[in-house]
């Protein structure tokens, strides 16, 4: 049987950490920053944990089933 590919979409937007943990890039990140507060921009531009249920279906994608 041959290997499982990783979904190519999936490794660009998430990532795994040492816990199992799956990370993503906050929304609303790309424009419009004028009109958003310094801390509102500080707060988005932080990696956010994903919920376990969003999380068990990105890490099938991404072939991380071990973490």
């Amino acid at each position: 049987m041959p290997k499982q590919k990783t979904h190519s979409g999936a490794k660009k937007r998430f990532r795994v950490t040492g816990s199992g943990k799956v990370m993503k890039q906050g929304a609303g990140m790309r424009h419009n920053f004028e009109h958003k507060s310094s801390r509102v921009t500080r707060r988005l531009s932080q990696d956010q944990v994903l919920p376990t249920q969003d999380a068990k279906v990105v890490k099938g994608l991404l072939g991380a089933s071990g973490k």
